[in-house]
């Protein structure tokens, strides 16, 4: 014989939700809880068990799965959160506009620089080997070292001499 779920969910909708605002402490997890059963009844309906006892039976199943969930996550969380790295403490404002003045220094001093010279240096920065750097330039392998020495010695010429503007 069919369930019928929509006189199921009439009959017993009402109380289910009480039973599980009990349970829970939380109308929201009651309410979840409920459409879960109600769900599943409709999904595969119990055989042999009196649905109403069966609907309360999955209800309360379903709060204890998400209990054990949440409080896995909880564990797991707390763990993280024992391993985590602290954050660096907020920089100092004095700090920060030092790090911005030197950091606009060193931008006018490479727009000093040549094109070919800029790129030589940044390219050197990023971790290109003198083989690529000459292929990327359009110059020999054997040149590139003379040329960053170079382009290094416009550069700091080209920065303030006062190392705390740097």
């Amino acid at each position: 014989m069919p369930i019928d779920a929509a006189a199921l969910f009439e009959q017993h909708h009402a109380s289910l939700l009480r039973y599980l605002v009990r349970l829970t402490g939380d109308l929201d997890l009651a309410h979840d809880a409920a459409q879960e059963a109600f769900a599943r009844l409709v999904m595969k309906p119990p055989r042999d068990e009196e649905p109403r006892a069966w609907l309360f039976t999955v209800a309360t199943n379903v709060v204890r799965a998400w209990a054990n969930t949440s409080r896995r996550r909880a564990a797991l969380l707390e763990r993280a959160a024992a391993r985590a790295p602290t954050a660096d403490p907020a920089p100092d404002p004095l700090a920060l506009a030092q790090a911005g003045e030197r950091r606009e220094a060193l931008r006018r001093a490479l727009a000093q620089l040549s094109e070919k010279e800029r790129t030589i240096l940044l390219m050197r920065e990023e971790g290109f080997t003198h083989r690529e750097i000459a292929e990327a330039v359009g110059t020999t392998t054997g040149s590139v070292g003379t040329m960053i020495a170079r382009a290094l010695d416009k550069l700091a010429a080209a920065l303030p001499l006062d190392a705390d503007a740097l």
